[in-house]
């Protein structure tokens, strides 16, 4: 059973005086023994207020469980105050409306994890209580893998005397970067993140590694790397680069005051990058476990238009 509900969804049944023993309704308080048989009715799905839209999707799988989808980078994935229409949600609404069958009770898409709006990339999205239960151990034991495609300021190296004894930095073999710092609310501003002290209020555990993989610039002066996120906290990788100094090329929340040398680059590739509209990240991999069948499952998504366009105006400066 546990494998198909969660734990709030069989609190709210219980609650609701769903879960009976022969005769006997069971409360959060009733003592159970070995072999007892226990009967759950469930309702169907209730009718939820999000709004179904005719949204054009890019899904790279798709089953009765679950649903993969390639986000396109300026898509909220679900309504929030100031942005109730528009959303991932609102277009899986519209696309699996019909096939799911519930979601703690609610007929509604499964978010199990989000990517900022000017994010782009691969998410999954689950359809039934047994695929959200399931993917949701998975994301909170970090189990399923994810890495991301980022363009950055600088270029994070072992041999940069910069972070060398920088607290929670660390390189691991291939110079791998690992930032080990807890994040937490920014104390000056809601609406952003911040690296907090271990143990400080809201501060929650955050491990995010990095490669880099090539350089741009005479000398070097922007890379593209590869992350793993080790946990998947909101604005991770924004957060953690920018706080050991290799923020993300249009980042206009935590990349702000960051400068890029015409001289390195090239007058109009220095351009390309300054203007770049959006934060240049990208969710590249994401793999897992389906919750219910038990097949290992791995997707990827290309580096979009755009990013491709920043790509070849940084490796081909004009002077």
């Amino acid at each position: 059973m546990d494998a198909s509900l969660s734990r709030s969804r069989l609190a709210k049944l219980i609650e609701d005086g769903a879960v009976m023993r022969g005769d006997e309704v069971l409360h959060s308080k009733s003592k159970v023994q070995p072999g007892d048989e226990i009967a759950i009715t469930l309702a169907p799905a209730q009718e939820t207020s999000l709004i179904p839209q005719d949204i054009p999707l890019d899904i790279l799988y798709e089953d009765n469980e679950l649903i993969v989808v390639n986000k396109p980078a300026g898509m909220v994935v679900h309504p929030a105050p100031g942005q109730w229409t528009g959303t991932l949600a609102n277009a899986l609404m519209y696309h699996a409306g019909d096939s799911l069958s519930g979601i703690g009770g609610e007929k509604r898409p499964g978010i199990v994890h989000r990517i900022d709006k000017d994010t782009s990339g691969v998410l999954v999205v689950a359809k039934t209580d047994a695929a959200h239960h399931g993917l949701s151990v998975q994301f909170a034991k970090h189990t399923a893998r994810r890495e991301y495609i980022a363009f950055v300021h600088g270029v994070p190296s072992a041999a940069d005397p910069r972070l060398v004894g920088h607290a929670g930095v660390s390189f691991e073999p291939g110079n791998i970067l690992c930032i080990n710092a807890h994040i937490g609310r920014h104390r000056g501003d809601r609406q952003k993140m911040s690296v907090l002290p271990q143990g400080a209020s809201g501060a929650r555990h955050a491990v995010t590694r990095a490669r880099t993989d090539q350089t741009f610039g005479t000398p070097p002066v922007i890379s593209r790397v590869t992350c793993w996120l080790e946990t998947g906290r909101t604005h991770q990788i924004r957060v953690h680069l920018a706080k050991v100094g290799h923020a993300l090329i249009g980042d206009q929340t935590y990349g702000l005051g960051r400068k890029i040398s015409a001289k390195a680059l090239g007058e109009a590739s220095a351009d390309v990058a300054k203007n770049f509209p959006r934060q240049a990240l990208h969710a590249a991999s994401l793999g897992f476990v389906h919750p219910v069948s038990g097949e290992t499952l791995s997707f990827q998504s290309e580096m979009p238009d755009d990013l491709r366009a920043l790509q070849k105006a940084l490796e081909k400066p004009v002077r």
